[in-house]
């Protein structure tokens, strides 16, 4: 294919507003071009690489028994609102048609893949049965971050498992982690797998698999001493019980003539962190709720969610704290809580003794408190975030925190969408049974960024042989030669006969921007034809290892079986 028939904008320069390594590499590769902040166009290089990645995981889903489906982009409102997951989801784009019936943009399609099942399958015996599809997905963020790795317009590849028994489910499961490895090899790129959130039960099998990258946003931890990892919000450290022996003190109310948080309130009064409790209201489907935890500690708010086993949790603004307490955040306490607002608290929280905490009142403190005897807590859980450092939960080493994206997760979902939407078939004794399902989704536009990123340098990207948009780039230095013209033109027939998909630069522009245009796009392979043209001779360099060779002509073919054999 030629160049000059290609739409393939290359930059000089890293654009001012592309911060993540992503971005820049595919930007300046003339992959992409950004038409809104979060909204990216795919041109011609990068929808060749998307559609052999496409092809890549159509044949390993396929493997195993996966069959491809395409579902509606419009999705009913009234159909997620069974589930209760959707219906108040800030991320969704919600919008009404002419009749008024409200319709979202598809993000996530598990209730209508589970009402399809339930409307269209009705015998144990049609089961398992396993859907996948690979269609744009919308998500409505606050704001685009990272590129392609957060964007509000994305590509993704969503398969869904159907079956009667768990022991199926777990096959399929099994299954799919094994695809899923297939897949990131082929793609060439290297990911971590760590224990994930379902973010629907306590008790869901998840993984998430996480590619480590400093533009990612999502954090991961890993043990130093054994082979746990898992992402942040699912991670849980070993807790040890270290109950203070202190004296019980007698509570103390302190004020201070200025503002101050929990944390410079503890400076003033030399307390350390750990001797501190912070009281956070929140709103659990519409139940208040104090989370209670130390100062120098996060609330995991989806812990929190899970144990209470609540649809929607939400932490209350400036004024539902007013509204319920008279006081401000900053001084909020859990003492003398005389509304219906059950109190929960971090366990380690109920180990401390003369502790600080808000009173509920302006500028005001009070110190002494003791769990035990001073508040009413109805359960002590593990309600944190954990933080590095933090002891292992197999007691083997300690957590290290890492950035990364992530490009994979699959969850056991169980029946939770087919008892919430009736989806079930006859058993062998002819009795109703909830279908179990099975969730695998992949981040299409996320690993096209991330195999750019972690495959390349400060040339440019170095696309892996599978799915590199082309496998040669053949480069005439000068268009006005005519020995290099016949040399090109013999040399892209010969290598098109060979099985090799062709990119040549015919472009009227000097060799070294050629040459930089090719680094930056990246194909394994460049054929430079150039001053030894009258001799046969072409150069050879490969962009992983960055090693050239010259050969004749005759010779290009084999060389290359040879070298490029001893390279995979």
């Amino acid at each position: 294919m030629k160049q000059s028939k290609l739409l393939i904008p290359t930059l000089r320069e890293v654009p001012n507003n592309a911060e993540a390594r992503n971005l820049q590499l595919l930007l300046r590769a003339g992959f992409i071009r950004q038409v809104s902040g979060g909204v990216y166009a795919y041109l011609p290089l990068a929808m060749r690489v998307l559609k052999k990645m496409n092809a890549i995981i159509e044949e390993e889903f396929e493997k195993i028994g996966a069959v491809e489906i395409k579902m509606p982009t419009l999705l009913p409102l009234s159909l997620l609102e069974k589930t209760g997951l959707t219906s108040s989801d800030e991320k969704a784009y919600n919008f009404k048609n002419r009749t008024g019936k409200n319709f979202i943009l598809g993000s996530t399609y598990e209730e209508l893949i589970s009402e399809l099942i339930g409307d269209e399958v009705s015998s144990y015996k049609r089961l398992p049965l396993t859907l996948f599809q690979i269609e744009t997905k919308y998500r409505n963020d606050k704001r685009s971050r990272f590129g392609l790795l957060r964007s509000y317009e994305f590509i993704m590849s969503d398969a869904y498992s159907f079956h009667a028994t768990e022991k199926s489910l777990d096959e399929m499961y099994r299954a799919y982690q094994k695809a899923f490895s297939r897949i990131f090899e082929r793609l060439g790129v290297k990911v971590k797998s760590l224990l994930g959130d379902s973010q629907i039960d306590e008790q869901t099998d998840a993984l998430e698999y996480m590619a480590l990258s400093e533009s990612g946003d999502k954090v991961g931890c890993f043990s130093t001493g054994s082979d746990y990892a898992a992402d942040l919000q699912a991670a849980t450290s070993a807790f040890t019980s270290k109950k203070s022996h202190e004296s019980l003190k007698e509570i103390e109310k302190v004020t201070f003539d200025q503002q101050k948080n929990l944390e410079e309130a503890a400076v003033a009064l030399d307390i350390p962190l750990q001797k501190t409790i912070k009281t956070q209201l929140y709103i659990a489907d519409d139940q208040p709720i104090l989370i209670l935890v130390r100062a120098d500690q996060k609330v995991n708010e989806l812990k929190v969610k899970k144990y209470l086993q609540v649809q929607r949790l939400n932490a209350a603004d400036e004024t539902k704290v007013e509204t319920y307490f008279k006081s401000a955040p900053t001084y909020l306490g859990p003492i003398g809580v005389s509304i219906d607002c059950p109190i929960y608290a971090d366990l380690q929280v109920q180990d401390l003794a003369n502790a600080l905490t808000g009173a509920n009142e302006e500028n005001t403190y009070l110190q002494n408190i003791n769990p035990e005897r001073d508040l009413q807590v109805e359960y002590y859980a593990d309600f944190r975030l954990v933080k590095e450092g933090d002891v292992s939960p197999d007691n083997s080493g300690t957590l290290e925190l890492k950035k990364g994206v992530e490009v994979g997760r699959m969850v056991k979902v169980g029946t939770y969408f087919s008892e919430r939407l009736k989806t079930s078939v006859l058993d062998e004794n002819g009795q109703h049974i909830p279908v179990q399902m099975g969730y695998y989704e992949l981040g299409i536009s996320r690993l096209l960024a991330t195999v750019a990123e972690q495959n390349s340098d400060q040339e440019g990207i170095n696309w892996p042989a599978e799915v590199a948009p082309f496998d040669l780039h053949i480069v005439q230095t000068n268009m006005e030669d005519e020995t290099q013209t016949k040399l090109t033109n013999t040399v892209e027939k010969m290598m098109i006969e060979a099985g090799y998909q062709v990119l040549v630069d015919d472009r009227l522009e000097r060799g070294g921007v050629k040459f930089a245009d090719a680094d930056l796009i990246g194909c394994p392979v460049r054929i430079t034809v150039g001053n030894q043209a009258d001799e046969g001779t072409v150069s050879i360099k490969f962009k992983q290892t960055q090693a050239t060779i010259e050969v004749k002509q005759e010779e290009l073919i084999s060389t290359l079986d040879i070298l490029l054999n001893s390279e995979s």
